[in-house]
């Protein structure tokens, strides 16, 4: 059902022309709101990228446009709450479990995508990791478009408006997680 519900909020908030897109939070996916991102936020974002010169470059400015695009929704929504994890904020308003962050970035992405600022990347469908049969976890990927090699790009661990972690998907999907 997560899969499901993971797949239909990625359709529904594919980029518009307004640069509004649909997020979620509360813990799958459980309460959903519509950003919308202003124009010094978005200049913001393309200086970083258009600065960058190759594809490790590139990870890190996406690394931190993912905590910018969380700063602006978390303006105008009460996931400025969230913590890193799901520990730290448990029954409050606006938390955010792996699948709302997953959903949240792959849109943030997405919306980069869509204008034509990623040079390096392409965005591709979330993906899980399973380290045990009950405790799966899912992140946001790329794929380098010269060596195909995919990454994960995982806000999950930190608190709103931190850079997210961007790990190659072979290490993440072994548990890689920030030092």
């Amino acid at each position: 059902m997560r899969a499901w519900l993971l797949i239909l909020l990625m359709c529904l908030s594919l980029p518009s022309g307004a640069d509004e897109i649909i997020i979620c939070y509360n813990y799958g996916c459980a309460a959903i709101d519509t950003v919308e991102f202003d124009a010094n936020v978005l200049n913001a974002m393309h200086r970083l990228l258009v600065r960058t010169g190759n594809a490790a470059e590139e990870r890190d400015a996406l690394s931190l446009s993912i905590g910018l695009f969380e700063i602006s929704a978390g303006l105008q929504t009460p996931t400025w709450a969230d913590k890193g994890g799901n520990a730290n904020d448990d029954g409050v308003d606006g938390r955010m479990d792996c699948i709302d962050e997953s959903t949240n970035t792959n849109n943030y992405l997405l919306l980069l995508e869509g204008k034509g600022w990623l040079r390096f990347h392409r965005v591709l469908a979330p993906v899980m990791r399973a380290p045990m049969w009950f405790d799966d976890h899912w992140a946001a990927r790329i794929v380098e478009t010269q060596s195909g090699r995919e990454f994960a790009v995982d806000s999950w661990f930190f608190d709103n408006g931190r850079p997210a972690f961007v790990a190659p998907l072979e290490a993440w999907r072994k548990g890689a997680k920030p030092e």
